[in-house]
């Protein structure tokens, strides 16, 4: 992309050519963040459209401060979000006693590669996947998470920490590596 600022002040224009290279060009790093939040690649397709929807209809309130970039990230976090809150999943999870107190070495994150990591990401139930990529990814506060997702700190932080346990130990099925002593956190 030549000029991104004359290409969102188009935008903002309605024209339909600065429109398409902006997508082109933003839509697979886009998608990216909406897979995270995301149940499937049907659900993250469906999100970044919705995302784009509004990244358009709003880029004229862009006011060149800070990142574009972050800013579009920004609503399609925002999208995945209000359309997880509408659908309010709410699946039962194991047992977590049986989760609880397993510790893996080091060498469990390492062997591991960054896209199987998201598909096993993908795999928990979605409260959890919401708090552990906002607070893991985004880098959110249990504070916001909270007032993102409308729950309690609390929930925000038991979410995570349920998270990281089933991650482990899907970590640990998956690959067949060894329990170790050492501790070991996914973020």
């Amino acid at each position: 992309m030549t000029n991104l600022e004359e290409t969102i002040q188009k935008c903002a224009l309605g024209d339909r050519k600065a429109q398409t290279i902006l997508y082109n060009h933003f839509a697979p790093k886009m998608y990216g963040v909406c897979l995270r939040y995301s149940k499937d690649t049907s659900e993250a397709e469906d999100n970044l459209q919705d995302g784009f929807i509004r990244v358009f209809t709003k880029i004229g309130q862009f006011e060149f401060k800070g990142s574009f970039e972050g800013w579009m990230r920004r609503i399609m976090v925002n999208t995945s979000l209000e359309k997880f809150r509408k659908s309010n999943h709410l699946y039962p999870v194991e047992d977590m006693i049986a989760f609880e107190g397993v510790q893996y070495s080091e060498e469990t994150l390492s062997a591991i590669s960054a896209d199987d990591l998201m598909k096993i990401i993908q795999q928990l139930p979605p409260r959890y996947r919401m708090v552990f990529n906002l607070y893991a990814i985004e880098g959110y506060s249990h504070q916001e998470i909270a007032k993102l997702m409308k729950i309690t700190e609390g929930t925000s932080k038991s979410n995570l920490s349920r998270a990281r346990v089933i991650l482990q130990k899907k970590v640990i099925d998956d690959f067949g590596l060894q329990k170790n002593t050492v501790t070991t956190t996914l973020c």
